[in-house]
């Protein structure tokens, strides 16, 4: 399927909202409801992760192929159905400019376009989507791909943030961009803390932090300067979690109330854990999660404490 092709198939963030909730149906709150987090399908990094050629390797991409398929048809499966599947980055392995990244890109979007057309798709963009240090160009082709790369909307009462965690990470060839998402994210920040959602929930792809505020800077992390402005901006507001990617491990932890919520991969595993899916349960009063195998998800489903939680009133 060409990118073309794909604009008719996916809501695509436009005019940072995503149409697939209309806001002024979504801005009340109406009862317990969950969704699906994935990260990082990164079609081709298994072969390169396999081979020692991370930056120039990624000709094959059928393991990440299956995976996603199988990924697709476990949300299928579920029921009642979740009110939306966000992936937080890292759709395909092949950078800005790399070869191989047209063709990972439509086998990526074939194999997504068997979601359920009720389950909308939320695109979050990551290193390997954008570059690891962006540029206006590069960002333009994401957003011409999948949507915008920063955007909001409402589910329910609940106000969902969408951030460019590259921006965070490296924005000095594209200043004016990172400045545009900060101005439009003191304005989004602005809303939940007046309070006039029920929760605040942020999506990016790499994580403020693995484990703790105060550990040392990483590949995988933001810079402890950044991570703590972050933190302290998000938490004033009242934003109860982030969900990442990036780290291709579960793991995360909690600072001032905010959970950061550190997702393992669809695709190629780093560490102990299984090629997987975050499981998000939203209740008035708590946000909560469980990662669970795509076999587990597959065969057994949601487990009952968690589809409990959807009848509380």
């Amino acid at each position: 399927m060409s990118t073309a092709e794909a604009r008719g198939v996916f809501h695509r963030a436009r005019g940072r909202t995503l149409d697939a909730f209309p806001s002024g149906k979504e801005r009340e709150w109406k009862g317990p409801f969950y969704f699906i987090q994935g990260a990082d399908p990164q079609f081709g990094l298994m072969k390169a992760w396999s081979t020692g050629e991370c930056d120039s390797g990624g000709d094959e991409w059928g393991q990440e192929t299956r995976l996603t398929e199988q990924a697709v048809r476990a949300v299928n499966r579920l029921n009642p159905k979740p009110k939306f599947f966000v992936l937080c980055g890292d759709l395909v392995h092949a950078m800005p400019g790399m070869p191989w990244r047209k063709e990972q890109t439509e086998d990526l979007q074939r194999v997504l376009r068997d979601v359920d057309s009720e389950i909308p798709l939320v695109f979050v963009s990551g290193n390997h989507d954008v570059g690891n240090v962006p540029t206006p160009e590069t960002i333009e082709e994401f957003q011409q791909t999948w949507g915008d790369d920063y955007f909001s909307f409402w589910v329910g009462g609940v106000l969902f943030l969408v951030l460019n965690s590259q921006f965070l990470y490296d924005a000095s060839r594209c200043p004016a961009l990172k400045q545009a998402q900060d101005q439009w994210l003191d304005q989004q920040l602005s809303i939940a803390g007046q309070r006039k959602c029920q929760h605040a929930i942020v999506f990016q792809h790499i994580p403020l932090f693995l484990e703790s505020i105060d550990e040392d800077d990483d590949y995988f992390n933001l810079s402890k300067p950044v991570r703590k402005e972050m933190v302290d901006k998000l938490s004033k507001a009242g934003v109860k979690a982030v969900f990442s990617g990036h780290y291709h491990r579960n793991a995360g932890g909690i600072y001032q109330n905010l959970d950061m919520v550190v997702s393992s991969a669809i695709g190629c595993q780093l560490g102990k854990d299984t090629h997987g899916l975050r499981v998000v349960v939203v209740t008035a009063e708590k946000i909560v999660h469980r990662y669970y195998s795509l076999d587990e998800l597959s065969e057994k489903g949601v487990e009952d404490d968690l589809m409990d939680l959807l009848k509380e009133k």
